[in-house]
């Protein structure tokens, strides 16, 4: 009997030694969160009134270059300095301190009104790294998802598509373009420099795997008329998923270089479809413009059905725009890229001209 309250009564003591530990810890967490916020609050008012000075020197020197106050040598130093500056404190610890972006409708409206910019760099580049990977991942599902489709379609399902495949494939589209989408909003919110247009670009390829989930596959008689939108955007999707490959290679490369050169941030991804280098230009130009080119005739071939009634349906309509659309604004962006580009490198030709003439 004793050795059994003897055993209660040190177990009961140590519980409470427990218990002692327990509050001795949260008072010096407490403590210590204390301690850290204010630091922290301290750090993002010096961050704000750096990112303030910046933004107003910018515009000052944009005002004095104007006004022909300001030799254009020494503008160009200028702006080449703050935007040092700038890349020092975004691209290194202090960018958690700087003031956070707006996060848009987008995420508040799958994620609430929570804040996703990473307190970490290191947490910010493994967002970055899981984005690549997921890019690289899809790029071949991309390819083969499609191709083993119109594979079946011929070997089995002799020339018709039945629903069932197809619509499983534009639920993966779907699912695919609302993980971009998500995962860019992210990237943004946490520094990245991703263009608009690309996350508006996945907007409306949401939009539209969505809608062609409700889109009824015709079968016979006359399946290979009624499906050749179907087939037409399969071949599209196997391009497209070509051009994600080569990209996702030659791009990233590039990008690395761009990093260790300071011309480009940690948290920058590659851009879109768009982008290309030097040695890819002769290979990716032309098949960026062709899958643009056939994402266009397939939006017109979709409404070329819709109006002379082979398939009327809204959703065949509503598809047959956006692609077009889609189509439109990634050969803007192609342009754009190329002629930024192009000054750039008549930039860095003049700028080395006028080095030499001084030399000599």
């Amino acid at each position: 009997m004793e050795k059994v309250e003897e055993s209660a009564n040190k177990v009961e003591d140590e519980v409470e030694r427990v218990m002692e530990q327990a509050r001795e810890l949260q008072e010096s967490g407490a403590a210590l969160i204390s301690l850290l916020s204010n630091d922290e609050q301290s750090l993002r008012q010096k961050a704000n009134s750096l990112d303030s000075s910046i933004s107003r020197l910018r515009s000052s020197i944009t005002s004095l270059r104007s006004q022909n106050l300001l030799d254009p040598k020494l503008a160009d130093k200028l702006e080449e300095d703050l935007q040092t500056a700038r890349r020092i404190i975004t691209d290194g610890d202090a960018a958690s301190f700087m003031p956070v972006k707006g996060q848009g409708r987008f995420l508040r409206m799958f994620l609430g009104p929570i804040n996703v910019r990473a307190a970490r760099k290191e947490i910010q580049l493994k967002v970055k790294e899981e984005y690549n990977s997921y890019r690289d991942k899809t790029a071949f599902l991309f390819l083969l998802f499609p191709l083993i489709l119109l594979i079946l379609r011929s070997w089995i399902w002799e020339g018709c598509l039945p629903a069932f495949p197809v619509q499983l494939y534009e639920a993966w589209l779907l699912f695919l373009y609302t993980g971009l989408a998500l995962r860019e909003n992210i990237l943004r919110a946490n520094g990245s420099d991703i263009r608009p247009w690309w996350i508006y670009h996945h907007y409306c390829a949401m939009a539209t795997a969505l809608v062609s989930l409700t889109w009824e596959i015709k079968g016979q008689p006359n399946c290979t008329q009624k499906q050749r939108g179907v087939e037409l955007f399969l071949q599209w999707a196997m391009m497209q998923g070509v051009a994600m490959l080569l990209q996702n290679r030659y791009q990233r490369q590039r990008l690395y270089t761009r990093i260790a050169l300071g011309k480009a941030k940690r948290m920058d991804v590659v851009w879109g479809e768009t982008a290309g280098v030097d040695g890819q230009l002769w290979i990716l130009c032309p098949i960026l413009f062709l899958m643009q080119g056939f994402e266009a005739y397939v939006g017109l071939l979709l409404l070329k059905t819709a109006f002379v009634g082979v398939v009327s349906e809204w959703q065949v309509i509503f598809c047959g725009i956006i692609l077009v659309f889609m189509a439109v604004g990634n050969f803007v962006n192609t342009v754009q890229t190329l002629m930024a580009k192009s000054r750039f490198k008549a930039k860095m030709k003049s700028s080395k001209s006028k080095q030499e003439l001084k030399l000599n």
